[in-house]
């Protein structure tokens, strides 16, 4: 009968007696890794040294004035001001100064360059975002940030983050009040500079007023109503003057008919003959005279249509006629019968002095006149000078707009910035009274009592976990690298033949119980070395704890 080609014959299905077999069998494959395993995660577990994480939260306290009273000057976002503090708190120098104060990382110290000391020590520092934490003392969230150190020492991490929750606070205070200082000099520096330019800006505009004084263009209005008064005043001046002639020619035309009266009693025999003469004759004649005299002087100015000289006329008719009557009835008396006239003296006497009144009346007029002249002078001067402005005003009207544009441009920036620098001064006094946003120990340095790492259970769990896993697959590999039939159902599986019955293997004593022994010795000593290293890492975790 042919034997069948056992590589030619699919492996037959297992079931719970044969994974049971392969175990048997295979049984120093599966504890050795598990041992293995068991006791390298003993060892590292306890032999890896306790790593304590204390953590302390810091909370952000808000403005304790309302904002609508003072505006900080220092504007930046809480988180953005807690991610540049920590550029500052955990800078090299400061870490360095605390891994010197504090004694941290003695090996590393003493085997790596310090540079490497401090990116440690910062991987082993975390700082959280701002975000809503639950004080110890109390049950409502505040906005807080939480800062956590770890270390081998939980005293020296107790240590580290207490210090380094007083540089947070120490770092805000400095940084607000530093910005809002920075903030305060660079508004008053502006503020001086526009107090300055505004300064100057008035100069040039008040130099520019006085140089230009009445010629601007804000001058023109009054300007305007200057020269109308002063144009109605000459019109008043030149009717006042034209007064002031009529009265003077009135007043010469007196002056010389008194003068021709005065002569015509000085020529010879006119005293005879006013003597001769009814007092009521001399006074007709005299008045006709007069009105001759007057109506000659009018009628060198004037034609006969002029009022006056119609009037003159009409007077000197009536004169003319009152003569013709009273020289009839003087005519009608006998000579031997006229009087001698006796108001001939005292008629002169009044002549005389007619005479004086009217040439110092005219004396008058002309000081009148003259004084009129002198204003209607001063008049026309001043209309020049404010026409002179007027010519003068659009010359400078562009200059004066852009010197009052510009003056009146730096006073509302100089108001802008007076304004900005009140506020900036009360910020800043109110961060030196520390009563802006700060920082505040919300949850002080914790000191840990348990290390939060390694795990020692689950590192424990993990080995035994990977030995057994490592132990089952080198069996299988094992297994499935050995062809050999182990049992009957073997046999029957793989040579399709009936059994008919079975011979134990027979091995020689003396070398089934050496072989014996040889594992049974093996497996004594690496019980003992691992029980001795579990029980030795174990006994120094202790110690060192203690």
């Amino acid at each position: 009968m042919q034997v069948q080609d056992p590589f030619a014959i699919p492996r037959r299905t297992l079931d719970v007696e044969d994974y049971i077999d392969i175990a048997r069998r295979h049984r120093s494959w599966i504890v050795g890794p598990l041992f293995a395993a068991l006791v390298t995660s003993v060892v590292g577990a306890f032999l890896w040294p306790n790593t304590y994480v204390s953590s302390a939260s810091i909370k952000v306290l808000p403005q304790q004035v309302p904002e609508s009273f003072v505006q900080s000057n220092v504007n930046q976002v809480m988180s953005e001001r807690i991610a540049s503090m920590a550029q500052n708190v955990l800078s090299r120098s400061a870490l360095t100064t605390m891994i010197t104060s504090f004694d941290l990382y003695p090996r590393d110290r003493n085997s790596l360059p310090m540079e490497d000391v401090v990116d440690k020590m910062r991987k082993d520092i975390e700082i959280s975002n701002v975000g809503s934490y639950t004080a110890q003392t109390a049950s409502r969230n505040v906005p807080a940030f939480r800062i956590a150190f770890a270390y081998t020492d939980r005293y020296k991490a107790q240590k580290v983050v207490s210090e380094i929750s007083t540089k947070f606070i120490d770092q805000s205070i400095r940084e607000r009040s530093q910005g809002s200082r920075v903030t305060n000099d660079l508004i008053t520096d502006e503020w001086t500079s526009a107090k300055k330019d505004m300064d100057e800006l008035d100069m040039k505009l008040a130099e520019f007023r006085a140089r230009n004084q009445g010629r601007l263009p804000d001058d023109v209005g009054p300007n305007m109503s200057q020269m109308n008064a002063l144009q109605t005043r000459m019109s008043n001046l030149n009717g006042s003057i034209s007064r002031v002639s009529q009265e003077k020619l009135s007043l010469e035309t007196q002056l010389r008919i008194l003068k021709d009266q005065m002569m015509s009693m000085k020529e010879p025999g006119a005293i005879e003959q006013a003597m001769q003469k009814s007092e009521k004759v001399v006074e007709s004649e005299r008045e006709v005279h007069a009105l001759e005299r007057q109506l000659g002087l009018l009628r060198e100015h004037y034609k006969d249509s002029y009022p006056g000289i119609q009037t003159i006329i009409g007077m000197l008719q009536t004169a003319k006629a009152k003569l013709a009557v009273a020289q009839k009835e003087d005519s009608a008396r006998k000579p031997e019968s006229r009087p001698a006239n006796p108001m001939y003296a005292r008629e002169a006497r009044e002549l005389d002095a007619q005479y004086k009144r009217v040439q110092s009346a005219i004396e008058s007029k002309d000081l009148e006149s003259e004084e009129y002249r002198k204003e209607i002078a001063q008049v026309n001067t001043a209309l020049r000078g404010y026409q002179g402005r007027m010519e003068a005003a659009p010359m400078s009207d562009k200059q004066y707009t852009e010197l009052v544009r510009d003056r009146d441009l730096a006073k509302l920036r100089y108001l802008d910035l007076n304004a900005k620098m009140t506020r900036s001064g009360m910020a800043e006094k109110m961060e030196a009274r520390k009563i802006g946003e700060s920082l505040e120990t919300l949850d002080t340095a914790s000191l840990p009592q348990t290390p939060s790492k390694p795990q020692r259970e689950v590192i424990i769990g993990i080995g035994a976990a990977a030995g057994i896993f490592l132990g089952a697959l080198f069996a299988g590999f094992r297994e499935m690298k050995d062809n050999s039939l182990k049992n009957l159902k073997d046999v029957r599986a793989y040579t399709q033949l009936p059994i008919l019955g079975s011979i134990p293997l027979l091995e020689n004593d003396l070398v089934v119980k050496r072989r014996r022994r040889f594992a049974w010795l093996g497996w004594s000593l690496a019980g003992l070395a691992g029980v001795v290293m579990m029980t030795g890492s174990v006994v120094y975790y202790f110690v060192t704890k203690a």
